[in-house]
């Protein structure tokens, strides 16, 4: 494992402990030349999934694509780098576990939207806009009307 910061291929692990979804293993690592800390993340290597977009492609399962999206939705909101992580792992897991293997680009953007909903409800608009593709203010106003008659029941 080579140190983001200095390049250097030594480290000590600090702390090693599982995902919530024990899916993965997080692990706390030091530089020994810098003494720079950085995280880990440790998977089994499933068998590859492919996702079928809208127009018919099909490309690789790609995580790094997903918690993108996911940081951008959560920018400037009071979520963890972990939270967004686990986001992903959870993804990941329920599509592994139902599907063969392929699967639909629009099951996935369902699942992290019902994950970011149960998190932060600013960070679910922003990627719900997106990802549903507004055409226009009314169709905004329709999901915030949902989220706000949601919070009224919690009350």
């Amino acid at each position: 494992m080579r140190c983001p910061s200095c390049g250097y291929k030594e480290d000590k692990v600090v702390d090693s402990r599982a995902t919530a979804e024990e899916s993965a293993v997080r692990r706390r690592r030091e530089c020994l030349k810098c003494g720079k800390r950085f995280t880990t993340y440790e998977y089994v290597e499933e068998v590859s999934l492919l996702v079928i977009k809208k127009d018919g492609r099909r490309e690789t399962w790609d995580r790094k694509k997903v918690l993108a999206g996911i940081i951008r939705a959560c920018e400037k909101r009071p979520v963890s780098v972990e939270k967004m992580e686990d986001v992903v792992t959870q993804v990941e897991h329920s599509i592994q576990k139902k599907s063969d293997r392929e699967v639909l680009a629009s099951r996935i953007g369902e699942l992290v939207m019902e994950r970011l909903k149960l998190i932060d409800d600013v960070a679910y608009v922003r990627f719900a806009s997106v990802y549903r593709q507004f055409k226009d203010v009314g169709q905004f106003l329709v999901e915030l009307k949902d989220i706000l008659g949601k919070d009224k029941k919690k009350k």
